[in-house]
């Protein structure tokens, strides 16, 4: 793909007054250093969207068909599938067009729009693990009040409390981002757009955007990663007051898919925010290849 002329910028990128604004596209470069091999990245990422969106909605097919499947866990199994397919979805114009097309530019609100839908699944998965955790605590610790506490209409309102945070907390970022100038280049270091990313590029006073981004992670994340921890804390300790070690392993292994599925999201986050604070030197495709880790493969492990 031919880029953009340079002189198409300057309009966009410049104020009446020659202060820098936002540029009229941003550019993606995918995978930092990697100019050979486009074509096997290409078919990595269409295996990894063919298999995670058939997986999810193979669940949503099967939960709405199945009658016995009408269940509380299910129901939320069904959410996590919702939302994983939120996430492929958000990602996948920009990735199949830098992989497969070679187009590597992307409208300046088009990427913000990208960005707020790819933070708000993400922070929904959250959320949706920590109801799923909450539902494991209530059929171990309290089966028999399991019916009348998960009632329809309180899994559709965990849902849509859930879906409600995110969308609350993450709706002032497109706003923060276009208040402020970009002077240090319109080159993305991912296949789409994220707040970090945009950040690197951005100038002016970013105070804002980043105390309020640290607010949120540790609302979202912080939040509900402790109380899943809390749950878990709960869960072992009914499981270890059971007697009979058959049932003790029958409980545990009600819980396995759904740890498996917190640790699949949780790991990469954290090993993302670990290299950021103490391995500030590490090369940008380090970055980008945990980013992408923490956006594909959950949903694809998850079904």
């Amino acid at each position: 793909a031919h880029p953009p002329s340079v002189f198409s910028h300057l309009p966009a990128m410049l104020g009446l007054n020659g202060t820098p604004f936002q540029p009229a596209t941003l550019q993606l470069i995918g995978i930092p250093g990697m100019q050979i091999g486009h074509a096997w990245a290409a078919l990595v990422f269409c295996i990894l969207y063919l298999i995670s969106i058939i997986g999810n909605l193979s669940i949503l097919t099967l939960v709405v068909r199945e009658q016995t499947l009408h269940q509380p866990m299910y129901y939320f199994l069904s959410m996590l599938s919702l939302n994983d397919l939120g996430v492929s979805f958000s990602t996948l114009p920009t990735v199949l067009a830098t992989f497969c097309f070679n187009h590597r530019y992307v409208g300046f609100n088009a990427c913000l729009v990208q960005m707020f839908f790819i933070h708000t699944f993400s922070f929904m998965e959250s959320g949706i693990l920590l109801a799923m955790s909450f539902d494991r605590f209530v059929a171990i610790c309290d089966p028999l009040h399991y019916a009348t506490v998960l009632t329809n209409g309180r899994i559709l309102a965990m849902g849509l409390g859930i879906l409600t945070k995110s969308f609350v907390t993450l709706f002032p970022f497109p706003f923060l981002v276009k208040r402020l100038p970009f002077c240090k280049g319109s080159i993305l270091h991912h296949s789409y757009c994220l707040h970090p990313d945009l950040m690197k590029v951005a100038c002016g006073d970013t105070h804002v955007n980043n105390i309020y981004g640290l607010f949120v992670v540790i609302f979202t994340y912080g939040v509900d990663s402790a109380f899943i921890l809390l749950s878990y804390a709960q869960i072992l300790r009914a499981v270890l007051a059971i007697a009979s070690q058959e049932q003790r392993l029958k409980a545990l292994n009600t819980c396995m898919s759904h740890i498996c599925a917190v640790l699949a999201f949780y790991v990469p986050i954290i090993a993302v925010s670990m290299i950021h604070r103490f391995w500030k030197s590490a090369p940008p495709v380090v970055h980008v290849m945990m980013s992408n880790i923490y956006l594909f493969v959950p949903p694809m492990l998850n079904p």
